[in-house]
């Protein structure tokens, strides 16, 4: 898994920003388990492009009811 940038992410749609969220929460689970057994963790680099997706997504929707708002 690499690190997501920040302009990866907004060249997304919206569907593909779901699909991604959704295969990282399963790569999640699996480090986690994985971790359990070995010791280490990517888990929090995950959790962190996990929370930049979300935070994208949430910002997206603001601006443009903001947007429908001023029309």
């Amino acid at each position: 898994m690499s690190k997501l940038k920040t302009k990866d992410i907004q060249k997304m749609g919206k569907e593909e920003k779901m699909k991604k969220i959704e295969e990282l929460k399963f790569e999640l689970i699996k480090a986690r388990t994985h971790a359990s057994k070995t010791g280490t963790s990517k888990a929090k680099t995950i959790k962190r492009t996990i929370a930049r997706i979300l935070t994208l997504n949430n910002m997206e929707n603001k601006i443009s009811k903001k947007a429908e708002n001023d029309k």
